[in-house]
């Protein structure tokens, strides 16, 4: 890549169900125009995506934030909404706070956070209640 440093930013809306994954899209058409390794791409885009459809599912709004250099990607997920109350629990597979009308929908498993984690090098989350919550994800190359 030359030192060159890529950065994109997508908005996202909350609740905007039909628009859920788009970001998602647009983070993986570009890794592949960038010629990044498919493994690589595929654990971007879920966690992306998972990323993505926490700002759908428990906030007012966000953005994706795809930052692309030599060393590693990073996707940072910035969303205004409600905060999670309880990091720990939400770090847990199967729990959530998603509605019932959510669930309905087939979303809000309880395994968005948890995917995240398996997919990224490294995760770091900072949130804080009634204001919103940053998942900052990055991938290495090497992995």
């Amino acid at each position: 890549m030359n030192g060159a440093r890529i950065v994109m930013e997508i908005s996202v809306e909350g609740g905007n169900f039909p628009a859920a994954g788009e970001a998602a899209s647009k983070v993986k058409k570009t890794l592949r125009q960038l010629g990044i390794n498919s493994d690589l791409i595929r654990r971007v885009s879920i966690a992306t995506y998972e990323a993505e459809m926490n700002i759908v599912i428990h906030a007012y709004r966000g953005k994706i934030i795809l930052q692309v250099d030599e060393e590693e990607i990073r996707v940072i997920a910035e969303d205004i909404g409600k905060g999670i109350p309880d990091l720990n629990l939400a770090m847990m597979e199967g729990f959530s706070t998603a509605s019932e009308k959510v669930r309905e929908m087939g979303f809000g498993a309880g395994m968005g956070l948890p995917n995240i984690k398996k997919c990224t090098d490294e995760l770091k989350i900072k949130t804080e209640i009634n204001t919103g919550t940053t998942v900052l994800m990055s991938f290495n190359y090497a992995k």
